[in-house]
């Protein structure tokens, strides 16, 4: 009797761990229950291939950290530089590839970045709120979202900081009437200032020549990568080369940094 009373025991403690086992076999798994909530950042860290140094500070931005830039910044005007083959291969190797619409090699860069790498179509403009746009976007793809508005709240404090020290250093304490290149813009909206006419990508014709110094500037805002001289001579507008492109760092600050320290040291030479 006692021997069958412990064949019993026995049986009843093996069904129930038998039961135990199926019942956490059917319990989702914390990656399971993890893939069910919806999109998750990337394990891995995207591989991001950029034209220039300006795509690449709008990656790095947006909290990429595998950044290959094929366009040396060496290079003045960014458009005129012909990708070499091993630029070609390593875009075939990228998970992101970005570029600009503008760019003339964008056709090479499409056709070499094969099925794997997302093709990217980059704004272009240092202007701070479609620079935060973009920088969205992008973390949005790469899967930093919140590595990119980390850095959003950092440019907001940096640039508001840059424009009150630009407006301290108003020629009498007011605005000054400035011309623009289309490209650099967004300079005049960092000195506070409403442009009174734009110029280019193309040279100034005669008839824009009159128009805009009729508008008697005090400031013509050059681009430095597009520049054709000297925009408005003879009309007493001190012209400031505007750069566009960041340096190797890809810090995109630097841009608005330097721009500020050239507006000022315009400003208080007129």
């Amino acid at each position: 009797m006692a021997r069958t009373r412990v064949r019993i025991t026995s049986l009843l403690a093996l069904s129930a761990a038998l039961f135990l086992t199926a019942a956490c076999g059917n319990d989702p798994s914390p990656q399971d229950t993890k893939s069910e909530a919806g999109p998750q950042p990337r394990a891995k860290k995207p591989v991001v291939v950029v034209t220039t140094t300006w795509e690449g500070a709008f990656a790095k931005a947006a909290g990429a950290e595998d950044v290959k830039v094929i366009v040396p910044q060496s290079v003045h005007h960014a458009p005129d530089y012909d990708p070499k083959p091993s630029d070609l291969a390593a875009v075939g190797k990228a998970d992101f590839v970005l570029y600009a619409p503008f760019e003339p090699y964008a056709a090479k860069i499409k056709e070499a970045a094969g099925s794997k790498a997302k093709l990217v179509e980059v704004n272009l403009d240092n202007d701070p709120d479609k620079v935060k746009a973009e920088v969205d976007k992008l973390g949005t793809l790469f899967g930093t979202a919140d590595a990119a508005t980390r850095w959003k709240t950092g440019f907001d404090t940096e640039y508001a900081k840059l424009n009150k020290e630009v407006q301290a250093g108003w020629p009498g304490g007011r605005s000054p009437s400035v011309v623009t290149q289309v490209f650099t813009a967004w300079s005049a909206k960092l000195a506070g200032a409403t442009p009174v006419g734009t110029y280019g990508p193309e040279a100034v014709t005669p008839a824009q020549l009159a128009e805009l110094a009729a508008k008697k500037p005090e400031l013509v805002l050059d681009n430095a990568h597009m520049s054709t001289g000297t925009v408005l001579p003879d009309s007493g507008a001190k012209q400031v080369k505007i750069v566009n492109y960041p340096g190797e760092d890809l810090d995109l600050l630097t841009v608005y940094r330097n721009a500020a320290t050239e507006l000022k040291k315009a400003m208080g030479a007129s």
